[in-house]
């Protein structure tokens, strides 16, 4: 098979290394000039490490990030926990790979590079129609067996509607503070309301970097983020500080706002992920806040139904299987992560009071732990068909 795959991100570098396994005959279409990754601080879950195995890339990406047992934030004003979830609750063995976008792009582009994957860069894909794809300058490629949209939440491939979220964050890379005492084993977040939210993520230390980092994000209404830029870095620093002390020598870091990156969110789902002779993989056809962390697992966990589904059916029947295969688990995690963002990012007044003072108590009374981590970890619902041999391992 001739596949193009439309987006060099973790979704479309994951697809091409899966397809190439499978004998397909692979080209990558992105608009860089070189490979160069975007982004700060991820966590990759249980379910998608182990596609990350299956990618040939986990031990790699295990050396340059850290791995995390824990979530746990604490409301800013009375110090009371009101989120505490452990990844290893239901299986000992279970963390959170947590580390910086770059170190898992290198990594993926590596793999992807070395399976023969064929590479077109300058190549800004505006339109895909019968297996062609349109270019930004008019061109037009020769025709594929099956396009794979992976261009991500702003695809021009992608026919979803999606709703824009009212809370974004701000996002920066910092080095890991010698004095912090925060455990680097730890994601940790710090709450005023459900207006202010503030955390620190140890990333390990990526490639390139002689010190472990940190990524550090700070939420922010989507129609906000004019207005901080005015207000000037110190104010956000008091602000941040009063909020969480400790949180003081990693925003100390940040000496100008151009190191911050406003992330805005928007939440959507494609009911079809496919049409003739496409397939939208990742946050083309399905988008989210990571309040849950499951965006780059949920690209991950596309990759690898549809290179599955290739492998065992023609394009015709591959792409329904491929939908089917994704369809539940995709759907479960829309629903929570609605259900969970506005607790943490909104103006509500009394979400944040029904959080602290009743979901965190009984979050805490078994079973509910062990559901949570099930939650974090990708595995509410099995992620991989029975029969599968990652499914065993994820459970």
């Amino acid at each position: 098979m001739k596949i193009a795959i439309a987006g060099a991100g973790i979704g479309g570098l994951a697809t091409a290394i899966l397809l190439r396994q499978n004998g397909a005959d692979v080209t990558l279409f992105d608009q860089f000039l070189a490979p160069e990754p975007v982004g700060s601080g991820l966590v990759i879950q249980p379910v998608g490490q182990a596609v990350l195995k299956v990618c040939g890339v986990l031990d790699e990406t295990i050396a340059t990030g850290n791995l995390v047992h824990r979530m746990l934030g604490h409301e800013g004003d009375s110090g009371r926990r009101v989120l505490d979830v452990w990844y290893d609750r239901a299986n000992g063995q279970r963390k959170g790979l947590a580390l910086h976008r770059n170190a898992l792009f290198q990594a993926l582009w590596d793999s992807a590079i070395a399976s023969g994957t064929k590479v077109r860069t300058r190549a800004q894909v505006t339109q895909a129609h019968a297996g062609v794809l349109t270019l930004a300058d008019g061109t037009k490629t020769e025709p594929f067996d099956l396009i794979v949209d992976a261009l991500g939440a702003h695809s021009p491939l992608s026919p979803m509607s999606a709703t824009d979220l009212p809370y974004g964050a701000l996002w920066a890379n910092v080095d890991w503070p010698e004095a912090s005492k925060l455990p680097k084993d730890e994601l940790r977040q710090t709450y005023r309301k459900a207006s202010n939210m503030v955390g620190v993520l140890p990333i390990g230390t990526p490639p390139g970097q002689e010190k472990p980092m940190a990524a550090i994000f700070w939420s922010l209404p989507q129609c906000g983020y004019d207005a901080w830029r005015k207000g000037g870095l110190a104010a956000w620093q008091d602000q941040a500080f009063s909020l969480w002390p400790a949180f003081a020598d990693f925003a100390a870091q940040i000496t100008d706002p151009d190191q911050l990156t406003m992330a805005r969110y928007a939440h959507g789902t494609l009911a079809t992920p496919y049409a003739d002779r496409i397939v939208h993989i990742g946050d083309a056809a399905h988008r989210a806040s990571p309040q849950l962390g499951q965006g780059a697992n949920m690209a991950l966990l596309d990759a690898y139904a549809l290179a599955r589904a290739l492998k065992a059916h023609p394009v015709e029947q591959a792409l329904p299987a491929y939908a089917k295969a994704r369809r539940w688990h995709v759907r479960t995690y829309q629903a929570m992560s609605w259900a969970f963002t506005p607790q943490y990012q909104s103006d509500s007044r009394w979400l944040p009071v029904l959080r602290d003072r009743l979901l965190f108590p009984a979050s805490m009374i078994p079973p509910v732990p062990r559901l949570l981590t099930h939650l974090v970890c990708g595995t509410v619902l099995p992620a991989f068909p029975r029969g599968d041999p990652l499914r065993q391992s994820t459970l």
